[in-house]
């Protein structure tokens, strides 16, 4: 196994920011740019959407983007009552294989628009008679080329290998179109009010759950309904930039087998939001926290497991989004933090692309 990226002995934490630090910390601005930027677009999509009525909607992402594509299938479904499903791009670009799609929504998202697989898969979902949507972070790449409707996500250039403002940005991106397509007013406001939020998460600081860490082999975190998705996408980033394990799980599944893994002092993250799933989630941590497991949540609900600083937005979907951004200053602290370059993780590089 290769050996990680060692931070520099010259890099200075105090006064040199990595690349990871730079776009977490431009996460709002980005998010500014696109809430003001795209809103007239979104609504012209929107009224797409309502004209073609689509019953159902597929999705087509890998890795960090897959978990937005996640993270919009919650909103979807919760919003507009149409199912979401996500498909396999090895579907078209290895087994070739035709869709019946006609007349649904294909939302395909890619920060580099460039995976062959995504783009095959895209043009498929064309081909089976669906109308294409395309989330990027490059305007002229192949995936926003083959699109009925490319969205610019307008994250800004991201050298990071870790996505964090892009992830963010692809996820704003869809809600402001799902809010646009299904006429939600108070979701459309949440999202004006979004960067100003963003900035106060920025600020947040979760190290509290280090020292739990140390001592164990990997990280459970738990959500539900759309902070499951986020719960995946921060076990992937713990794993890219702190190499060491982590697993996301519903709350409502970790109980019915991998339960049998937390034992004294094993670390539990859990991600609540104030929304109908609230008080099942601190119900399942504080039971994990009584058994002896080192919980933190981010709920004031909590009786057992510890409490951790989150932004109240007044929006589920937001709420939801915002417990992200601490997330990842935490792990890119704590990579510094334990001597790892987190613009290095071992093995990957920035664009994959995938066959």
């Amino acid at each position: 196994m290769p050996e990680p990226a060692l931070l520099d002995p010259a890099f200075d934490g105090d006064n040199d920011l990595t690349n990871m630090r730079r776009e977490i910390d431009e996460i709002p601005d980005a998010a500014e740019r696109l809430v003001t930027g795209f809103a007239a677009e979104a609504a012209r999509i929107g009224a797409v959407l309502r004209d073609r009525n689509p019953p159902i909607v597929a999705t087509v992402a890998r890795g960090s983007s897959d978990h937005a594509a996640t993270f919009l299938k919650y909103a979807i479904e919760l919003t507009s009552g149409r199912p979401v499903a996500s498909l396999g791009p090895s579907i078209a670009s290895v087994y070739r294989a035709p869709l019946m799609l006609d007349n649904a929504l294909c939302l395909s998202i890619s920060q580099s628009g460039r995976s062959p697989d995504i783009v095959a898969m895209q043009d498929a979902a064309r081909a089976g008679g669906a109308l294409a949507v395309s989330l990027t972070n490059v305007s002229g790449s192949p995936l926003a080329l083959g699109s009925d409707h490319a969205v610019d996500i307008r994250a800004g250039a991201e050298i990071g290998v870790a996505a964090t403002k892009t992830f963010v940005n692809s996820i704003v991106a869809g809600l402001m179109i799902l809010s646009a397509w299904s006429g939600d007013k108070p979701l459309m406001a949440a999202l004006e009010r979004l960067p100003e939020q963003l900035a106060q998460a920025v600020d947040l600081d979760w190290s509290m759950l280090a020292p739990d860490l140390e001592a164990e082999p990997s990280l459970f975190i738990l959500g539900r309904g759309p902070a499951f998705a986020i719960a995946h996408e921060a076990a992937l980033k713990f794993k890219e930039t702190c190499n060491q394990h982590a697993e996301a799980y519903s709350a409502a599944e970790v109980l019915h087998g991998p339960v049998s893994m937390v034992g004294a002092g094993f670390p539990v993250l859990g991600l609540a939001v104030r929304d109908a799933a609230e008080g099942a989630l601190v119900e399942t941590a504080d039971h994990l926290a009584r058994s002896g497991a080192a919980v933190h949540v981010t709920s004031k609900q909590v009786a057992d497991a510890r409490k951790l600083d989150f932004v109240d937005t007044g929006h589920a979907l937001t709420d939801a989004l915002a417990l992200i951004v601490p997330f990842y200053g935490f792990v890119e602290k704590l990579a510094r933090d334990r001597g790892l370059d987190p613009d290095q993780p071992v093995r990957l590089k920035k664009v994959t692309e995938t066959v």
